[in-house]
């Protein structure tokens, strides 16, 4: 127990608090303590009897059956594994920065979400934090199936034709890349390559309860250019990666 609580207590704190949100109100839904009709997105309840609560939830709960649970379990591993990545490294002295690119992709995926009519939306969320990661980092080699190795910037792609090939439905990963690539390129790619500012401002309000961390050098703003430092080169570790998508579970279905 000791090395558990040592271990959550070095975890990002928006990623510890969004991964326990995740687990925390998957596992109640699935012992009967929250209803599930409550939690998943739907237009009417939403607006006409105000139960503001769904934007959220949909996003933190996932449906846990004997079909589903060991893609739940790596979709945590995801969400843990490339937040704390994003948290830790290049938001490490930029927290405000982190929560505000959470909220607009939280906001973004709700508003597909309605208009798409997409009831469970935890798997895009978490692929679009994986795909920021991706793009700030496209370099770094990732290992995939059967030994296969590649950039990391092929790597959303590739999980969109596994999902192509293997199930009969891929939104939820075009909406999670659509989501992912919204911010990057309004945060990162719209600045340095067409010359514009940045359209994404973390509000002062944010960086008031988030302030910057003095000390050490980061890029925000910007996308890593060029070389990134040998150390950073390592290869992604994608242990279990291989069979969270081989079974051919659609992302986000029950």
């Amino acid at each position: 127990m000791s090395d558990f609580q040592t271990w959550y207590k070095q975890v990002p704190p928006f990623t510890r608090i969004w991964l326990s949100a995740t687990v925390g109100i998957s596992l109640l839904a699935k012992i009967g303590l929250l209803p599930v009709g409550y939690l998943i997105l739907q237009h009417a309840p939403l607006f006409y009897k105000l139960q503001l609560w769904r934007p959220m939830t949909a996003v933190l709960f996932y449906p846990l059956n004997p079909g589903t649970g060991f893609h739940f379990m790596m979709n945590c591993f995801f969400l843990y594994n490339y937040s704390l990545r994003l948290e830790s490294d290049h938001y490490k002295q930029k927290p405000g920065d982190y929560f505000y690119m959470l909220f607009f992709n939280w906001i973004l995926c709700v508003i597909v979400g309605l208009v798409m009519d997409l009831s469970i939306l935890m798997d895009p969320m978490v692929l679009s934090v994986l795909y920021v990661w991706c793009k700030l980092n496209q370099e770094v080699i990732v290992s995939f199936w059967f030994g296969m190795r590649f950039k990391a910037m092929y790597l959303p792609w590739v999980l969109l034709g596994m999902n192509m090939i293997l199930s009969s439905g891929s939104i939820f990963s075009l909406v999670g890349i659509f989501v992912g690539h919204a911010y990057y390129f309004l945060k990162f790619s719209y600045p340095s390559e067409l010359g514009g500012r940045s359209l994404i401002e973390t509000p002062f309000f944010i960086k008031r309860y988030f302030p910057d961390v003095q000390g050490g050098t980061h890029g925000f703003g910007v996308p890593p250019v060029g070389q990134r430092p040998v150390q950073q080169q390592q290869q992604a570790d994608m242990a279990g990666f291989r069979h969270a998508w081989g079974r051919g579970h659609t992302l986000g279905r029950n």
